[in-house]
């Protein structure tokens, strides 16, 4: 029989519960991430009058819903 001392079994088990905490925070961080990303892709702001609107068409300009003026499509920055 192999003899391990207490505090050993507790750092252990400590050690492998903060892995196991780590490694869902860490995974579910990265889904965050991917989902935020996902929603920026067809994301636009209107140059001219500053509205937000989605537009997932293929046209190289989409145009304003309010405005009517044609975008170019640019990487949204939420900030």
């Amino acid at each position: 029989m192999i003899r391990v001392p207490l505090t050993v079994i507790v750092f252990l088990y400590l050690f492998v519960f903060l892995a196991v905490i780590f490694a869902g925070w860490f995974v579910d961080e990265r889904r965050r991430q991917r989902r935020a990303r996902q929603a920026l892709q067809f994301r636009l702001r209107c140059a001219i009058c500053g509205f937000e609107f989605e537009d997932r068409s293929a046209s190289p300009l989409p145009n304003c819903p309010r405005c009517g003026r044609p975008n170019e499509r640019v990487e949204f920055d939420p900030l």
